[in-house]
């Protein structure tokens, strides 16, 4: 999952010095030293990418307090990013400037942070999610009926293995979730069937790739 502000934050320990020499790269290093997601990771780089581009790749040591408004303004503004997303950003530029390049400045603390809006939530009818379901091509079908009937992230469902379906239990252990955690959820049952089958086209596949030798 994606580590805020909040988490960087609370952090005091020393840093060792970073051995990367490009920016990027010394991002990874840092957040791969801090154990972040993967996912993590990827988004932190997006938004350093983003902010570095959008003032005309300017060294963000060269820039401060008003060009981090600037681009969040712009993203808010003529991008009308979501909440969520904002804060993503924010979080990752704030990453960038107090764990990679070791600056604690005072704009850091008077940032805006965007607010949230208090929204009913909606929900879908039993009719309405199966005409969804039914729009969505075979392939990938199972998957979604996966993600809505466990509640599962995508990124879970897709590393799911076989050793991780219960069919006795009707449970899917999901490994390695958000924070880095195991969790049991249960399988409906309506999907246990339609799994069951998954599971013989995926053994039939192992067994085939070994007969011609092909790893994977």
């Amino acid at each position: 999952g994606i580590q805020y502000y909040t988490a960087v934050k609370s952090s005091n320990r020393p840093l060792p010095p970073l051995e990367s020499v490009k920016l990027l790269d010394q991002v990874r290093e840092r957040i791969r030293y801090l154990h972040y997601s993967i996912r993590t990771e990827q988004v932190y780089v997006h938004w350093v990418c983003a902010f570095v581009r959008f003032h005309g790749l300017r060294h963000p040591r060269e820039m401060g307090g008003p060009q981090v408004e600037a681009f969040l303004s712009w993203l808010a503004g003529e991008r009308r990013v979501a909440v969520a997303t904002h804060k993503q950003a924010l979080s990752a530029l704030l990453f960038l400037y107090q764990k990679v390049l070791g600056l604690d400045l005072p704009w850091m603390s008077e940032l805006g942070h965007p607010r949230s809006r208090t929204r009913l939530p909606v929900v879908l009818t039993h009719h309405e999610v199966a005409r969804l379901f039914a729009a969505i091509d075979v392939e990938h079908r199972l998957l979604a009926q996966l993600l809505y009937g466990t509640g599962m992230r995508i990124t879970e469902a897709i590393g799911l293995r076989v050793k991780d379906v219960d069919f006795e239990r009707r449970a899917v252990i999901v490994r390695q979730g958000k924070g880095g955690k195991d969790r049991v959820v249960m399988l409906p049952a309506s999907l246990v069937s339609a799994l069951r089958e998954q599971v013989a086209r995926s053994r039939l596949l192992w067994a085939q790739d070994r007969e011609r030798g092909v790893a994977g």
